[in-house]
């Protein structure tokens, strides 16, 4: 479910619609868009606590973001334009696909139907914000609900493995993903990455040319079905002919909406 909720959220992130509508609200930019977006549902907080939920950038590039994006635009302003963004993109991606979106979306919403969200910062504040009527925003809403929910409960299964959120990153690049698509995108000078690297090393998870030992890759493994046993609660309360039926209504979509994205990609969502 993930890698079909993915694709529908990232269009947050990669596309130009997107980044018009933030540019449009001032936010000039990659970053700023980004931070403020994302951290618009908890209110115009410090760089602190979206660092600690965010979690894999470094303190130092959330720092240059945040609280400046406020005094540009308050976390209501953000709100509309990541919303008209979405809409925006997924109206133009979508398109020849509205039947599937109109079905799709009111049973994603039955999957954040009451969504236990004990401690998952993020997918909490999302959850909180007002279901919209229109289907498009309401498939997105919920699509990124979803996957914050599966993403605060990845931090936690991180978190408890022993890992910082440089060190993941630095552990990721030895099993599948190119380093230059992870380091520039959360911040981390070189200094940082190769003393995480030394950690790794230190722990026995790492060669030294940087590729992930047997214990890096079973560790990663073990981080990934501890993420998916925590994401796994509001699909089993969904019910499996309905979950079913989500899935083969989100397969396209998810299909046309990773043409807005390149792969590999910073997100680590695999090719569909």
């Amino acid at each position: 479910m993930w890698r079909l909720t993915e694709p529908l959220h990232a269009v947050t992130y990669f596309t130009p619609e997107a980044a018009a509508a933030f540019e449009a609200a001032g936010l000039r930019g990659f970053w700023r868009g980004y931070f403020a977006g994302r951290a618009a549902p908890l209110g115009p907080v410090g760089p602190a606590p979206v660092t600690a939920a965010f979690a894999g950038f470094a303190p130092a590039v959330v720092a240059r973001a945040l609280p400046a994006v406020w005094r540009t635009a308050p976390p209501e302003r953000v709100l509309e334009a990541r919303r008209d963004g979405a809409r925006t993109a997924l109206r133009r991606l979508l398109a020849g696909h509205a039947a599937a979106a109109e079905e799709a979306a009111p049973l994603l919403a039955r999957a954040t139907d009451g969504l236990d969200t004990a401690g998952r910062v993020l997918s909490a504040a999302n959850a909180a914000l007002p279901p919209p009527d229109d289907p498009l925003d309401l498939l997105w809403h919920c699509a990124t609900v979803l996957r914050e929910h599966r993403g605060d409960g990845h931090v936690a299964a991180w978190t408890a493995a022993g890992l910082d959120g440089c060190e993941t990153l630095v552990l990721r690049a030895g099993i599948d993903i190119p380093r230059t698509e992870l380091q520039p995108h959360r911040g981390w000078t070189d200094a940082e990455w190769d003393a995480a690297r030394e950690r790794l090393a230190a722990r026995g998870l790492l060669d030294p040319d940087g590729s992930a030992t047997g214990g890096g890759r079973a560790l990663h493994r073990a981080v990934e079905e501890a993420t998916d046993r925590a994401a796994a609660r509001p699909w089993a309360l969904f019910g499996p002919l309905a979950a079913d039926r989500l899935a083969a209504l989100l397969a396209p979509l998810a299909r046309a909406c990773a043409a807005s994205l390149r792969f590999p990609n910073p997100i680590g969502l695999p090719a569909p």
